[in-house]
C-alpha cells in the first residue's frame, strides 16, 4: 500500500510509504484523497497529519509518469492539493529529510507546516526543463516572499529547513522527535473552531515587484539562455503577482503543459534517466556483493595522477601514491595543495580540511608500499610498453583480490589484464582531465573482468560522485572513438574550404562547450598526432587528412607551445585566428588538389554531429555500450555537448533517423566520402520510424 492510515487520540495521520521517495505516483494521491476523506467522516478525528515514511517526506512527482495517462489521471496531484487544501479539519504537514517538487507543493496545500531540522526544501523542476505544475510558483511566494520563492524556482537548489524557520513557510520548526511534535500541534489547532489559514489567501507584499521580476528575468536571459523553463517560472510567478491565486495557478498549469512538451525538457529529463540507467549492467544483477575498498593507490603524480588521487582522498579514502623520481613526486603533492588551496581561497573548503585532505597521502617511491591497497589506478604514459612494465610490477607487489585499473584512454584493456595472471582483477578505470573536476568515468570491461569488480568500481564511482559508464574493449572505447570521426570531419573540412575559426563558431553556437580546435589546442596537438601515427601503421587503409601532421611537423601542439590551430598571447588563454594557420591550410588545399568552397555552418554542425551518431550507433552495434543513454552520458558529461539537446543520440532522434541516414549518404557521394560507412541500425531504424532512445 502506498500510504498509510493510523489515528492517535484524535488525530489521523496519513503516512506517505512508498520507497525510495514517496513519490506522488497515481497509487499515492489516491491513498491520500481516501485518507483525508477518511478521517472527515470519522467525528473522532479534529485534526490531520501528514508525512512520509523512511528517508523522506516526498521527492515529489513520479517523473516516469510524464507523457503516460497515469499522468493526468484522477486525482492529479492538483486535485489532491484542493483537497486538502479544503479539508474542513486542520491538515498539518509533517517535514523530514525531502520535501522537494510536487512534495513541497503537496505540504503548502497543507494548513500548516512542522519540520525537522535538516530538511532539504526545494522545487528542482527547473532541473528537467518544466516548472512546478500544482501551484508551486504561487503558494511559495506568498509563504517566504517573492524574492526568495523566485530565487528557489529558478535555480531549483534545495534549502535547508534551518534557513526557512523565519520564512512564513513553518509554523514550527521541530527540536525533538517530529511525530511527537507534529501529534501535538495537531491537537492544539485542532481545538481550534476553523476555518484553518491557507497559504493561497495570503498576499505577496514587495516594495517594488516589478522591478525584481525585472532583474530576475534580465539574470535568467544572461545565464540559461537555451532553456526556456526559467523564463517561464518567472512569467508564471509574475501572473500571480498580477492576476491573483487563481489565475496565476491557470497560467501556471499552460506554461507546465507547454513545457513538458518541449526538446529541452525531454533531454533534461532523458539525462536524468539516463544517469541512473548507466549504473545498471544488464547481466550484472544490482545485489553482486562488492569488494571493500578502504585504501587506494596511484602509480604516477602528473596532472592526471594527482586529479585522481584528489577524487578519492575528497571521499575520505586514503591513497599511496607512487612516483618513480623524488622530484617527479614533490611537484605532484605541490600540485595537489596548490589546487586545494585555490578552493580554500573561493571559500569553497575550510584551512583545516585541506590539511586533512592532504594528511590522507601517503606518498612513495616503491611499489612494495602498495601491497595493502584494495584499489590500484595506474595513471603512467599511454604506451603499451610502459603498462606492461607496471602490471607485471603490480602482478607481483598487489594482494589477492586487489583490483588493478588502467586510466587508459584508448589501448587494449585486455592486452593489458594479459600481463597479469590475474586477469579477472583488471579494469579499465578512464579519467577525464582534470580528472578532479570531469565528472565522466568510463569503466571498460575486459573479457575476463569479474562481475563483482565491476559492481565494485560502479559503487565506488557513485561515492567520488562520478557518472560511470560502462564500455567493452575497442580502440579508444566509447568517447574518444567517436570523437575521432568527429575530428576527421573537421579535419577534411579545413582542406574543402573551411578554417578553423568558422569550424568552432559553427559548433559552439549549437551548443557544445567547445570546438574541435580549440579543443585540440587546448588537449595538446601532439596527442592527436601521436595516436594519428599508430593508426596509419594499424590502418593503412583508413583515410587522414594529413593537415594536422602539417601543423604539428612545424611545432604548434597548442596553448602550451603558445600556438596551435591559433595563436596565445602569455597568460592569456584567447583563442586567436592565425594568418599563418590559415594560409598553411589554404595552401595545404591547394597542395593536394583540393577545391575550396564555401562551406555552410549547417553543413559543419551535421557532419560533425552525424559523425559522432553514426559511430555510436557502431558501437551499440557491438555492443561496446549497452544503451543510446549511455553514449549520451558520456558525451553530456565528459565532451561538452549540450546538455538541452540531451546527447548524440537522442539529438539524432530529435532530427529524426531518416533525415540523418539522407545526410550521411549525400556526404558519402562527396569529396572525402569514404569516411562515412553508414551504419546498418541507422537506416534499419529509420525504415521502422524508430529511435534509437525509443
Amino acid at each position: 500500500m502506498a500510504v498509510d492510515y493510523t489515528t492517535h487520540d484524535g488525530v489521523a495521520v496519513i503516512t506517505l510509504n512508498n520507497p525510495p521517495v514517496n513519490g506522488l505516483g497515481l497509487s499515492t494521491r489516491a491513498g491520500i484523497v481516501e485518507g483525508i476523506e477518511r478521517a472527515q467522516n470519522d467525528p473522532a478525528i479534529k485534526a490531520i497529519v501528514l508525512t512520509g515514511a523512511g528517508k523522506a517526506f516526498s521527492g515529489g512527482a513520479d517523473i516516469t509518469e510524464f507523457n503516460t495517462p497515469k499522468a493526468t489521471q484522477e486525482p492529479t496531484l492538483a486535485t489532491v492539493i484542493k483537497i486538502v487544501e479544503g479539508s474542513a479539519k486542520p491538515v498539518i504537514a509533517a517535514i523530514h529529510s525531502v520535501a522537494m517538487g510536487g512534495g513541497l507543493e503537496l505540504a503548502l496545500g497543507a494548513h500548516y507546516r512542522v519540520a525537522a531540522p535538516g530538511a532539504q526544501i526545494a522545487l528542482p523542476e527547473v532541473k528537467l526543463g518544466i516548472l512546478p505544475g500544482a501551484g508551486g510558483t504561487q503558494r511559495l511566494p506568498r509563504a517566504i516572499g517573492l524574492e526568495a520563492a523566485l530565487n528557489m524556482i529558478v535555480s531549483g537548489a534545495p534549502v535547508m529547513s534551518e534557513k526557512l524557520a523565519d520564512s512564513g513557510l513553518f509554523d514550527e520548526l521541530a527540536q525533538g522527535d517530529l511525530a511527537e511534535a507534529a501529534l501535538a500541534f495537531a491537537r492544539k489547532v485542532g481545538a481550534k473552531e476553523g476555518p484553518h489559514p491557507k497559504v493561497r489567501d495570503r498576499k505577496i507584499e514587495h516594495p517594488n515587484a516589478a522591478g525584481f521580476i525585472q532583474f530576475a528575468r534580465n539574470t535568467v536571459a544572461a545565464v540559461a539562455k537555451n532553456f526556456p523553463a526559467p523564463q517561464k517560472c518567472i512569467d508564471a510567478v509574475e501572473a500571480g503577482v498580477q492576476n491573483g491565486f487563481d489565475k496565476g495557478l491557470a497560467f501556471e498549469r499552460e506554461c507546465f503543459m507547454a513545457l513538458v512538451q518541449t526538446p529541452e525538457s525531454h533531454a533534461l529529463r532523458h539525462a536524468f534517466f539516463g544517469e541512473r540507467a548507466a549504473s545498471k549492467i544488464p547481466d550484472v544483477p544490482s545485489d553482486t556483493p562488492v569488494r571493500d575498498i578502504s585504501q587506494v593507490a596511484v602509480i604516477g603524480a602528473g596532472t592526471m595522477g594527482g586529479g585522481i588521487a584528489m577524487n578519492f582522498i575528497n571521499a575520505g579514502i586514503p591513497v599511496t601514491l607512487l612516483e618513480t623520481k623524488q622530484d617527479a613526486l614533490e611537484r605532484g603533492l605541490a600540485t595537489i595543495r596548490k589546487n586545494y588551496e585555490a578552493t580554500v581561497k573561493k571559500g569553497k573548503l575550510k584551512p583545516e580540511a585541506l590539511e586533512q585532505r592532504m594528511a590522507l597521502i601517503t606518498p612513495t617511491l616503491s611499489y612494495d608500499d602498495l601491497k595493502n591497497a584494495d584499489l590500484i589506478v595506474e595513471a603512467v604514459f599511454e604506451e603499451l610498453g610502459v603498462k606492461e612494465q607496471v602490471f607485471k610490477r603490480l602482478d607481483e607487489v598487489a594482494k589477492k583480490g586487489a583490483i588493478l585499473a588502467s586510466n587508459t584512454s584508448t589501448l587494449d584493456v585486455d592486452k593489458i589484464a594479459a600481463f597479469t595472471k590475474r586477469p579477472q582483477d583488471v579494469v579499465g578505470m578512464h579519467f577525464f582531465s582534470p580528472a578532479n573536476v570531469m565528472k565522466l568515468l568510463e569503466v571498460v570491461r575486459g573479457k575476463e573482468t569479474e562481475k563483482d569488480v565491476l559492481a565494485t568500481v560502479m559503487k565506488l564511482a557513485r561515492k567520488i560522485r562520478k557518472t560511470a559508464v560502462v564500455s567493452g574493449v575497442c580502440d579508444g572505447f566509447i568517447g574518444n572513438r567517436m570523437i575521432e570521426q568527429y575530428i576527421r570531419q573537421a579535419l577534411f573540412m579545413l582542406e574543402e574550404g573551411a578554417l578553423p575559426a568558422q569550424v568552432d563558431r559553427a559548433i559552439e553556437k549549437f551548443g557544445f562547450a567547445m570546438g574541435p580546435f580549440r579543443m585540440s589546442d587546448l588537449a595538446g596537438n601532439d596527442i592527436g598526432w601521436a595516436i594519428r601515427k599508430r593508426r596509419y601503421q594499424e590502418h593503412p587503409d583508413m583515410h587522414y587528412s594529413k593537415i594536422a601532421d602539417r601543423l604539428c611537423e612545424t611545432g604548434r601542439f597548442g596553448q602550451k607551445t603558445g600556438g596551435g590551430w591559433y595563436d596565445y598571447k602569455a597568460g592569456d588563454r584567447t583563442a586567436y585566428p592565425s594568418k599563418v594557420v590559415d594560409d598553411m591550410i589554404v595552401a595545404f588545399s591547394k597542395e593536394t588538389n583540393s577545391e575550396r568552397r564555401k562551406i555552410s555552418d549547417e553543413e559543419i554542425v551535421e557532419r560533425l554531429v552525424f559523425a559522432l551518431v553514426n559511430e555510436g550507433a557502431k558501437i551499440l552495434e557491438e555492443g561496446i555500450a549497452s544503451k543510446a543513454s549511455d553514449i549520451d552520458m558520456v558525451y553530456l558529461t565528459g565532451y561538452g555537448f549540450p546538455l538541452y539537446r540531451g546527447g548524440p543520440m537522442l539529438y539524432a532522434d530529435t532530427v529524426g533517423l531518416y533525415n540523418v541516414e539522407r545526410a550521411i549518404r549525400r556526404y558519402a557521394a562527396r569529396p572525402n566520402g569514404d569516411a562515412w560507412e553508414l551504419a546498418p541500425s541507422i537506416a534499419e531504424l529509420a525504415a521502422k520510424g524508430r529511435g534509437f532512445t525509443g
